[in-house]
């Protein structure tokens, strides 16, 4: 069977020959910028009914001066919280008839920001919103020029000089880990995921968080944001003999660590107390269900366009403040007796 050629998409042309009209008023009609006569007008947008003609973003940028694509610099978009707050993001943009164009910087070297801001800026942008969740995100940051509008989703309140949609990582540290000393725990080990640039909030709060109730605090485990990483480091929490507590970065992390303590022959939370961070759609799901600190992405994606809109209008955008809560599940139980003492 032989394959049918794509049809092309109609142009700009195709348009002005259906109507019986010139290009040019066309472009007067979808620009509205110069009057045209009704009954021109009619039949050019008849002509774009029957044809389907969408016009590009880029070109009526072009023409008409008014820029409709918001874009979003990211350093990942399968993941749990970067794929909510993009979510967010869509929605609100959609919402005030705008769309999203999103560039993925894949690494935090300078040539791939480089590359991938200048990808990004190549188009007809209203402004820019970065996913500052890491290294890549804040260098995409820092590498924009003062003359675009931007605004952050950021665990951090940076400068001041770019509103950001903050998630309040610290607290939520300080939170868990006090839920589970609580419990009874002697202390509790972190596995953590890569932060921007500096040391995560969750990793600041875990830490402040025993060195105020008088608890050792135990070196941390670094992953990479994985499952599979989170699954390594629970083999080697397995062969201590301490370790009654563990806070992970993120929940994919706590779903490798529960996996990975369960094939060591340990039983969670009989054992070993794990709690994750952010309540992934898996987390009530898995087994033993996961405690976990909750957070609203998609309305820190929301938030985030708020922002942009208020300094392309010169508008003051509140945000609402972040949702952050613990949501107590069967990963988490007090210790053993003879662990506590």
């Amino acid at each position: 069977m032989t394959a049918r050629p794509l049809k092309r998409p109609p142009v700009l042309a195709d348009v002005a020959r259906a109507a019986g009209v010139s290009v040019p008023t066309v472009s007067r009609v979808l620009s509205g910028v110069t009057r045209v006569s009704d009954d021109k007008r009619v039949q050019v947008m008849r002509a774009i009914e029957e044809l389907g003609y969408h016009p590009n973003a880029a070109a009526r940028a072009l023409v008409t001066g008014q820029r409709s694509i918001i874009g979003v610099l990211t350093g990942d978009t399968t993941r749990y919280g970067y794929a909510s707050t993009i979510q967010g993001i869509e929605e609100a943009a959609r919402s005030a008839g705008l769309v999203v164009a999103i560039t993925v910087v894949g690494a935090a070297d300078e040539d791939a920001v480089r590359a991938a801001v200048g990808l990004a800026l190549g188009q007809p942008l209203a402004g820019v919103i970065v996913l500052e969740f890491d290294i890549q995100g804040s260098r995409a940051l820092a590498a924009l020029p003062d003359t675009v509008a931007v605004a952050a989703v950021s665990s951090t309140a940076g400068n001041g000089r770019i509103p950001r949609a903050l998630f309040d990582d610290h607290q939520g540290g300080w939170d868990a880990t006090n839920y589970l000393l609580g419990l009874g725990h002697r202390t509790v080990h972190h596995v953590a995921v890569p932060g921007s640039g500096r040391p995560s909030g969750r990793m600041l709060g875990w830490r402040e968080a025993l060195k105020a109730a008088g608890a050792p605090v135990p070196r941390p485990l670094e992953t990479d944001w994985t499952a599979r990483s989170g699954y390594d480091a629970a083999l080697r929490l397995a062969k201590r003999d301490d370790v009654t507590a563990v806070l992970c970065g993120n929940d994919e992390v706590a779903f490798g660590v529960i996996k990975g303590l369960q094939d060591a022959g340990l039983r969670v939370p009989d054992d070993i107390s794990v709690a994750g961070f952010d309540d992934h759609p898996l987390a009530q799901l898995w087994t033993p269900a996961l405690t976990t600190m909750a957070q609203d992405f998609a309305e820190l994606g929301r938030s985030a366009v708020g922002f942009l809109l208020g300094r392309l209008t010169g508008d003051q955008f509140e945000a609402p403040s972040a949702n952050l809560h613990l949501v107590v599940r069967d990963s988490t139980a007090p210790p053993r007796p003879a662990a506590a003492s």
